[in-house]
């Protein structure tokens, strides 16, 4: 018998911060629940942190969350840890460290706003709740101030931010969609029947991608360049941070 692919429900609603999920399997690969809001690692944002709260009360923290075989996600637990009492079919809620996941949005989302300010494939990046970073693939030189100025410009701008999804066969007849060099977009399905996830932000990018964002650019606050770095003759860096002034 095949296990089920989780159901993703971060897909649709980056918003939702817990759900209730039945257990399906439990072993050293990780907790595997029906569905989730627990984001996995992947197209260079982190994974999602949290709890597992149990019918008794009881909670199970959740260090990471990556993917696993066949659509699964699998939530990861802190170490030391008593899970003996876990069975199959337990009832469980499923809460995220949403301070954590808010962070991962709002960087992710601002990487898109870093696209289109600089029109060049990526060919790296990587988003955690402290930073995010991208790498272009590029030669010309990059201004730390001129990016942190524009970024705040379409932050103020306050764009409307939403997703929309497009078969494999629309992807494919539209290759210049596709802004990543060293990550495929996730096409969810097989056999050519899959469908893609576009992100859409009004009148500035739109291009496929699987991640969690927010829902409006203003929500992103004060975003920064913090370095620009020449990582090769043919890579620029770029690394975002957050300005302390907006986390106080």
């Amino acid at each position: 018998m095949t296990t089920p692919a989780t159901l993703e429900l971060f897909r649709e609603d980056a918003q939702q911060r817990e759900c209730t999920a039945r257990l399906l399997r439990i072993d050293a690969r990780g907790l595997l629940l029906d569905r989730t809001v627990f984001y996995p690692q992947g197209g260079g944002q982190a994974g999602d942190a949290g709890v597992l709260e149990l019918e008794d009360g009881r909670l199970v923290v959740i260090a990471d969350t990556r993917k696993g075989e066949a659509g699964e996600i699998l939530h990861l637990p802190a170490g030391d840890q008593a899970l003996d009492g876990l069975r199959p079919d337990a009832i469980v809620r499923a809460r995220i460290d949403w301070s954590r996941r808010f962070a991962h949005m709002r960087f992710h989302t601002a990487t898109h706003l870093l696209c289109a300010l600089v029109p060049h494939p990526v060919d790296g990046c990587s988003i955690t709740a402290g930073y995010a970073r991208l790498d272009f693939h590029m030669t010309e030189a990059l201004d730390k101030d001129a990016l942190t100025a524009g970024l705040a410009r379409l932050v103020a701008e306050a764009h409307p931010v939403s997703h929309s999804w497009i078969t494999d066969a629309e992807l494919d007849a539209n290759p210049g969609l596709v802004r990543s060099m060293s990550v495929q977009p996730p096409r969810l399905g097989t056999g050519g029947s899959g469908r893609v996830r576009l992100l859409k932000i009004d009148g500035v990018d739109l291009q496929p991608c699987g991640g969690t964002h927010v829902a409006n650019t203003a929500e992103i606050g004060n975003v920064i360049v913090t370095k620009i770095e020449k990582k090769s003759a043919k890579t620029r860096r770029v690394v975002l941070g957050f300005a302390q002034s907006c986390e106080a």
